[in-house]
């Protein structure tokens, strides 16, 4: 996994989130591996940046979210947050996981390009959620997926209650929020929610891999491709169609679309160059 040299920024504004650019894929890296990556404010607000900047630089063409250490995300470090100038009041607990754990998820979904999870480890409570936002999750084969919310009385945020039924149905997705249980890496693709496990040793390799292919094919029309699919779950036939033709309609403009026709007429690989 990219996290060090040429590519990588000189002097990274947050030593706990690495960034490196490499070969059109940006690889963001959580790096607290002590706290098993539970995410601190800024470093969400970091990753939400890096990812609103992938969507606008046309340099990158896909990007891989993963961690160092034995966690991928055991979830919020609230110790980390700016402190709180008076006591709470009505309101301020919705307001907090609308402008944090909410934000962080739909930066992942709204993200203009692909994004791979590469779940190094335990992935508990919104560190689950941002693997699950994420549009394909590949997983070590030591990875554990906790829905760690019902173990602290508390009903799950961070988008929990979206994702979980549109991956696995809500009677899977109730199973394992009411019970809190560890779910292993294989479970997890049985259940949908990973695309592939594999050892722990190859799983930098296999995100390297699949984040290539993705940054060699034609970027925008994967991002509207993505578009499509998350908008699918929410609304109705009509609209699915009318969506799928407006955005055929936008991407036969690209360069890629004109090169994906010609090469096929050809007989010849494509060479797509995102836009």
């Amino acid at each position: 996994m990219p996290v060090s040299g040429e590519a990588a920024e000189a002097a990274p504004r947050d030593a706990t989130v690495l960034h490196a650019l490499d070969g059109g894929v940006s690889w963001i890296t959580l790096n607290r591996p002590e706290a098993m990556n539970a995410v601190t404010w800024d470093q969400r607000e970091r990753i939400i940046a890096l990812l609103t900047d992938a969507s606008a630089d046309p340099a990158v063409r896909a990007v891989v979210l993963t961690a160092t250490g034995r966690g991928f995300c055991a979830g919020a470090d609230l110790r980390g947050a700016p402190a709180q100038a008076r006591e709470r009041v009505p309101g301020d607990v919705s307001r907090t996981i609308r402008l944090g754990a909410q934000r962080l998820i739909a930066a992942v979904l709204d993200c203009e390009k692909p994004v791979i999870a590469a779940v190094n480890g335990t992935a508990a409570g919104i560190g689950a959620h941002l693997a699950f936002a994420c549009d394909l999750v590949l997983a070590a084969d030591t990875a554990k997926f906790i829905e760690v919310f019902v173990r602290r009385g508390l009903v799950p945020d961070g988008g929990g209650a979206y994702l979980l039924p549109r991956l696995v149905g809500p009677q899977r997705a109730k199973e394992l929020m009411f019970f809190g249980d560890a779910l292993s890496a294989a479970d997890a693709e049985r259940m949908g929610l990973v695309n592939r496990t594999v050892p722990e040793g190859e799983l930098a390799a296999l995100a390297a891999a699949w984040a290539g292919r993705l940054a060699a094919g034609p970027t925008r029309a994967v991002a509207l491709t993505k578009q499509l699919v998350n908008a699918s779950l929410d609304g109705d036939r009509a609209a699915a169609f009318a969506a799928e033709a407006a955005a055929q309609e936008i991407n036969m403009t690209t360069r890629d679309a004109a090169e994906g026709v010609a090469a096929f007429v050809e007989r010849r690989t494509p060479e797509y160059r995102g836009h």
